[in-house]
């Protein structure tokens, strides 16, 4: 069942997330893609839309794509079993429990623990998804995953665009051009303030190169 859910996974991304997100989205890369081409490694991206993480596994390549897995609240993609069997086995998800009703189960831990297997995991320093293309300030769980695992490579990625495609509450999907850019990985040194104010700028940074309001 395993190797068949992996050929599942893999069909699904390559025969119709790829082209959706090539042909009907139009991305469109603002610089050379700047990516992890294995584990353990972190992309680390702005949040406005469930596209978001279609997006992101769609930018590595396929042969690296069973070491992907996307940090997601268990609430929301737990709450059925279709929708439980298709995140954790075709998304590939990292189940974690934002509402810390499990307070044996230390979400950094999990996370860590990914990584030392060496996993690429996706995870949304915002936390939940925003209003369309607005960024709001970051929560300090990247900081102690960073913490925890200081060898790891960050990557950050600023997305436009896809907060309009398929925003927060909407099920209706408008194919929208969406605009993504790429920064240097930023490794964990020093103090738990000075990696969050590098993230925080890199992303004011990766704005302000795709000519977007500033980030407040």
């Amino acid at each position: 069942m395993k190797y068949i859910n992996l050929a599942l996974r893999w069909l699904f991304f390559a025969v119709i997330i790829k082209p959706i997100v090539k042909i009907v989205i139009g991305l469109r890369y603002q610089n050379e893609p700047i990516l992890p081409q294995g584990g353990p490694a972190v992309l680390i991206a702005n949040h406005n839309s469930h596209l978001d993480t279609m997006v992101l596994i769609s930018l590595l390549p396929l042969k690296i794509l069973h070491k992907v897995q996307p940090v997601a609240a268990a609430d929301y993609f737990l709450k059925n079993k279709f929708m439980a069997w298709f995140a954790l086995n075709i998304i590939g998800i990292l189940p974690i429990e934002r509402q810390g009703k499990d307070k044996s189960v230390n979400p950094i831990e999990q996370c860590a623990k990914a990584l030392d297997s060496g996993k690429i995991l996706i995870f949304f320093p915002e936390g939940s998804r925003g209003e369309p293309e607005k960024m709001t300030d970051l929560k300090y769980g990247v900081v102690k995953l960073a913490e925890r695992c200081p060898q790891v490579p960050f990557y950050p990625i600023y997305m436009h665009g896809l907060g309009k495609t398929l925003p927060k509450g909407d099920a209706l999907f408008v194919p929208f051009f969406c605009d993504v850019v790429f920064s240097e990985p930023v490794n964990y040194d020093k103090s738990g303030s000075a990696f969050y104010e590098e993230v925080k700028n890199r992303f004011a940074t990766l704005q302000d190169s795709i000519k977007l309001p500033k980030w407040d």
